[in-house]
């Protein structure tokens, strides 16, 4: 058997007049959007941005994402927000951050959350309320769940009102000292006395 040779089967390209295939590169049908659930966990990326004002450091990192809390963002929370008095760290309560991720989004703004006072020993805090009626004896400080905070570029009263507005836990208004108490403690408020 003698096999045909292609070129005596198939016409040649010259001679004959035949549609050149179109060659620019394919393009993918663009997917649908991604089903809530997961939309909500890639989208979810929280940043933590505080700058202590005793000690001079600052963390910016994120601190959640992928439905999970970033144990090494944790860990740097507690040396920035450490008693800056004694130096000694403490856990931080996780919520804090998403409070100020919170108040972050309500007041749309980039800057670092100036911290006043994070984390308080109790020999600092007994300290403290020797000289000040306004410290309290069981402050959430000493449990790691407190902040006292500003934001620069920020009226005090507006991150005071947008504090309150999350009830999201204790909220201590402050104009003399320059500062807002937060924790995640049980919703309640108050102010600095005149």
């Amino acid at each position: 058997m003698v096999v045909p040779l292609a070129s005596a089967l198939y016409p040649r390209v010259h001679d004959v007049d035949l549609p050149l295939p179109d060659l620019r590169p394919l393009t993918m049908p663009s997917l649908p959007p991604a089903p809530p659930i997961v939309k909500k966990l890639v989208d979810d990326v929280r940043r933590a941005f505080v700058h202590n004002l005793h000690t001079g450091e600052t963390l910016d990192a994120v601190y959640f994402e992928n439905g999970v809390y970033v144990p090494d963002a944790l860990r740097a929370a507690m040396k920035v927000l450490r008693d800056w008095r004694s130096g000694q760290e403490h856990f931080m309560d996780p919520r804090l951050f998403d409070l100020l991720h919170k108040l972050r989004l309500k007041m749309d703004v980039r800057g670092a959350f100036q911290i006043i006072s994070g984390y308080r020993s109790a020999a600092t805090n007994a300290l403290m309320r020797k000289h000040s009626k306004e410290v309290a004896e069981h402050s959430q400080h000493i449990l790691g769940k407190a902040l006292d905070i500003s934001m620069p570029g920020v009226e005090l009263a507006h991150l005071h009102r947008a504090a309150l507005s999350l009830r999201a836990g204790g909220v201590g208004f402050y104009p003399n000292s320059g500062f807002v108490h937060v924790d995640v403690g049980p919703v309640r408020q108050w102010a600095e006395a005149a």
